[in-house]
């Protein structure tokens, strides 16, 4: 005989059919989708994802895209999307305010963080700190050991990931040295270019710049990326080395990889993901599995993630300063090294404190000045350099590609020399300079090429300023563009420097108020 089931075992079933009939969820509601654009960097919170869609009935649907991707699906007024999740919005947030439509601006959460920094390998990281003043290791110091050539790195495009970008803003928010945030004129001045020498690898997305660091880790020492990503390759077994993380004592950028609402209609489904994301609950898998930053203090933190991550550089607060910035140094390939062409006077009223001064300045270009300033400007390697003494007439000539500590030496070397000159011929120096930099621009076109012209006193001897306006104005386009920095120092004529300055396309440094060094730097910086 058939047991007829008991009433129980009934109604489970008819609920269980039910809910599968009309896809229930835990709030007894209908599902909702929502269509989310996402920085590639957040599929580590695929699995999770599955959580939220059990626990809320919202399913996110992600479409990822790289940053620059990323900024072109957020036109103000035309969204595509329904809720944008990105690793940083400073960048969109500019955008926003400068098209000035008056689109209202978007609600948006902050989910995590995790701050861009820097891992070293054991030995580089002593060599570091070995260095660095009271062992805290700064962008400056970094960007110092890359010019020396003693730092290898890896960093990601900043014109199509948000690592990269907030790279290149942390290091050239160090090189200001303003203490706010960039401007333009910060920018203009070139204190980045020893810094990206270092840089040898580089991606379009943190995820491949990974894998290429671990294909290429023999012969680098340093990968700048996100924390969680430095994290994560420590705790796989590809590594042959694991990372030291460096956190530059002088600030770095914090991603905090907000959600934001695109759509108001879908506000009510919003704010239930908002809710389960900053659950302490979920905060604390999120740090698990993604070995980002819990956003509060209620989520003990793993110990790993426990390190200060000191002061957050700020952001730039203009769309056109981040814009050009990318423009001048985002290009992730080695540009060509500059090639300048030193000409100093000898001239006898140069014996003395004058010309100690002046093998002080070059000492500390070579690397010997230890402020944060002359490490972003010291001479880098690969930089080709022409040194020329002159009095009434060219006395000596070197030429120098900086290739390691003897060529600083050999640069060095021939500043300290004891020839001087009775008279001084600026002008006739200057000419030859021209005809060294026409040769240049011949041979290897396209490089950059600049002269810094240092003197302490008037011509006496030699052409005219005139006559050698007459040969200038007579050279190539590409030779009367390249400019002439005349660093002013004791009697030097500041009239016609200033006039040379302005006829080639650069400007006067003087050296009258402050040391020699510190004109040099600021020569080089700008």
């Amino acid at each position: 005989m058939r047991r007829r089931p008991r009433p129980g075992v009934v109604l489970a079933l008819c609920l269980a059919l039910l809910c599968t009939a009309t896809a229930c969820t835990s709030g007894g509601e209908e599902p909702t989708t929502l269509r989310v654009l996402a920085s590639p960097e957040l599929k580590d919170m695929g699995p999770l994802l599955d959580e939220l869609r059990r626990d809320t009935g919202v399913d996110l649907e992600m479409e990822y895209e790289s940053t620059a991707d990323v900024g072109n699906g957020l036109t103000p007024g035309a969204y595509h999307h329904d809720l944008a999740w990105l690793s940083s919005d400073r960048y969109f947030q500019l955008r926003l305010k400068e098209a000035g439509t008056g689109a209202a601006k978007p609600l948006g959460t902050p989910t995590m963080f995790s701050p861009v920094v820097v891992g070293v390998k054991p030995a580089t990281a002593r060599a570091l700190r070995a260095k660095a003043r009271a062992g805290q290791v700064s962008w400056a110091d970094i960007a110092d050991a890359a010019a020396a050539g003693t730092v290898r790195f890896g960093m990601a495009d900043p014109k199509r990931t948000n690592s990269g970008l907030s790279a290149l803003v942390g290091v050239a928010t160090a090189a200001a040295g303003t203490g706010s945030a960039l401007r333009a004129e910060d920018i203009s001045c070139d204190r980045l270019r020893g810094f990206r020498t270092g840089q040898r690898i580089t991606a379009e997305s943190d995820a491949e710049l990974r894998e290429t660091y671990l294909a290429h880790q023999d012969r680098l020492d340093a990968l700048i990326t996100y924390e969680s990503e430095l994290l994560a390759l420590n705790a796989g077994d590809r590594l042959r080395e694991k990372l030291e993380i460096i956190y530059p004592k002088d600030g770095m950028v914090l991603s905090d990889h907000p959600l934001l609402l695109l759509d108001p209609a879908k506000r009510d489904a919003y704010d239930k993901v908002v809710g389960w994301l900053k659950s302490a609950s979920t905060q604390k898998k999120i740090m698990e599995r993604t070995l980002r930053r819990p956003l509060g203090a209620e989520v003990r933190r793993d110990p790993r993630l426990r390190a200060d991550v000191g002061n957050a550089l700020y952001f730039p607060d203009r769309l056109a300063v981040v814009d050009q910035l990318v423009e001048q140094y985002g290009d992730p390939r080695p540009s060509a090294p500059n090639h300048v062409i030193f000409l100093l006077d000898f001239s006898t009223s140069m014996r003395g404190a004058r010309a100690a001064s002046l093998r002080a300045a070059f000492a500390g270009l070579s690397g010997a000045d230890t402020s944060a300033a002359g490490k972003f400007v010291r001479f880098y390697r690969g930089e080709e350099i022409t040194v020329i003494r002159f009095g009434g007439r060219v006395l000596a000539e070197r030429d120098v590609t900086v290739g390691g500590p003897r060529d600083l030496e050999s640069v060095g070397s021939f500043v300290a020399a004891d020839d001087f000159d009775a008279s001084t011929a600026v002008w006739s120096a200057l000419d030859h300079a021209y005809r060294k930099a026409s040769g240049i621009a011949r041979d290897h076109p396209g490089q950059h090429v600049s002269v810094v012209l240092m003197t302490d006193g008037e011509s006496n001897s030699g052409i005219g300023l005139g006559e050698f306006e007459r040969r200038h104005s007579a050279r190539a386009d590409t030779v009367r563009s390249i400019p002439t920095f005349p660093l002013r120092f004791g009697e030097a004529d500041p009239a016609e420097l200033t006039r040379v300055a302005r006829i080639t396309g650069g400007r006067v440094v003087d050296a009258g108020t402050r040391s020699l060094s510190d004109a040099f730097k600021e020569i080089r910086g700008c």
